[in-house]
């Protein structure tokens, strides 16, 4: 190998060992295997194993002969990682390796090395043997690490909770939960504040299930406070085991639907109708939750509550407006006439949820009018795109009138919206812009 060479992998090495993630030792493992295949073999990987009987080799030395392409020489080279604990995550890939006396020979020093290791080392050891798992001959090292686990001092297992592998702190959660070693309140806590969604579910159903019937509120009050709506419907399924079902009437309106559709099932469970509290709640005016409209159209009846929605496309809060429209698609009752001036609205929550209304109809509209947002263009474009809109204006559906009157708070009438299809061609001056300079361009 050429001195080149050398200073190339003893580079990579020591970014490896200043803590580097499992893909990195795995990446260290290919480029010292190419280096030293394509590379000047002077002197050979391994050549201090029968040059001086005994030493122990330095850590370039011991990775060489580990990553290299002699499966003797990483054979040999398995007992010297002992007295280099650093590189045991090496150790873990060759527990993968094409070469059968090598995988035998690194898992059974794996299986000694894994009960002395610190919780540090244990974590870094443990990231490379996740990401290995993805490998042919991987499943191994997993067995022996998940069989530690389940051995570990407690004080080990959580610290690789709190560890920064994302992979790790799953497994160890996972670990933590099948050995109960946290109480319901505290993997509650976990569930309303750990950032990884998997971690979130396991900790919220493992917290239901260790609480049992005897769910609490140091269980509901970190789950139904959760910013997070999978953690919220865990908590809401949990008031009927403890008798408290009536309070997920509140849950109704939040503002994820998984949240809401758990709080209908939990009504429904002690024979409370969810669809009266969501018409009352859509015709109490200026009181109406934010989302009370959406749940209307999510188990509501087009013929019956329709009317009642589109009388709150024109409420003032933009949240109400927007779960109106929502609301209306899902009971599909839209009316492309009617829904057309929100395209204007002065909310964008509002304007995305009208044009995802309005996907259906969106042959009556100029190609992606409905997905562009306006922008500056040349003014001509809206001269050439007038017989485009003329034409889809009088093939729009007259099923409602096309100029819906929207009164503001208080019975006054706002100032009639802009033509819908003025909106339009405002909406396609940057489209045709563009393709004409394109054109132009070829």
């Amino acid at each position: 190998m050429s001195s080149g060479a050398y200073e190339d992998v003893t580079d990579h090495l020591a970014r490896v060992l200043k803590g580097a993630g499992a893909e990195a030792w795995a990446d260290l493992d290919g480029h010292v295997r190419g280096v030293i295949r394509w590379g000047d073999h002077v002197p050979p990987p391994g050549a201090w194993l029968s040059a001086a009987p005994g030493r122990r080799p330095t850590a370039l030395e011991l990775a060489l002969a580990l990553c290299g392409p002699d499966g003797r020489t990483r054979e040999a080279a398995l007992p010297y990682v002992t007295h280099t604990p650093a590189l045991l995550p090496l150790l873990v890939i060759r527990c993968a390796d094409w070469a059968e006396p090598v995988r035998e020979r690194a898992r059974e020093l794996l299986r000694a090395e894994l009960p002395g290791l610190s919780p540090e080392a244990l974590a870094a050891v443990a990231a490379v043997v996740l990401r290995e798992t993805r490998r042919l001959r991987g499943e191994s090292a997993y067995d022996l690490l998940t069989a530690r686990l389940r051995e570990a001092p407690e004080v080990h297992v959580l610290a690789l909770c709190a560890g920064e592998d994302r992979a790790v702190r799953r497994l160890a959660h996972r670990v933590v939960v099948d050995r109960a070693l946290l109480s319901p309140a505290r993997l509650a806590s976990i569930a309303a504040t750990d950032p990884d969604v998997v971690v979130q579910d396991l900790c919220a159903s493992a917290a239901i299930t260790a609480a049992g019937d005897t769910v609490d509120e140091t269980v509901l009050v970190p789950l139904l406070g959760s910013r997070t709506g999978r953690v919220r419907a865990a908590g809401v399924t949990a008031l009927r085991r403890t008798g408290r079902a009536a309070e997920a009437e509140l849950f109704l309106y939040d503002r994820s639907v998984l949240v809401r559709a758990c709080a209908r099932w939990t009504l429904r469970q002690t024979g409370t109708d969810p669809l009266p509290l969501y018409r009352a709640a859509c015709a109490a005016g200026d009181r109406t939750p934010d989302f009370a409209a959406v749940g209307l159209g999510e188990c509501g009846d087009r013929a019956a509550d329709a009317p009642a929605l589109w009388a709150l496309i024109a409420h003032e809060r933009p949240r109400v407006r927007a779960g109106a429209v929502a609301g209306l698609r899902l009971l599909d009752a839209v009316r492309l006439q009617r829904l057309v001036p929100l395209l204007d609205d002065s909310s964008p929550r509002v304007v995305r949820e009208t044009a995802k209304a309005l996907a259906p109809w969106a042959d009556h509209f100029p190609a992606d009018a409905l997905s562009r947002v306006p922008g500056d263009a040349p003014a001509d474009a809206e001269a050439d795109a007038e017989a485009v809109v003329a034409e889809a204006v009088a093939e729009a559906p007259a099923e409602a009138p096309a100029d819906v009157p929207i009164r503001a708070p208080g019975g006054v009438t706002a100032p009639e919206p802009r033509s819908w299809a003025r909106r339009v061609l405002r909406v396609l001056r940057l489209v045709r812009w563009r393709n004409r300079s394109r054109s132009a361009a070829t």
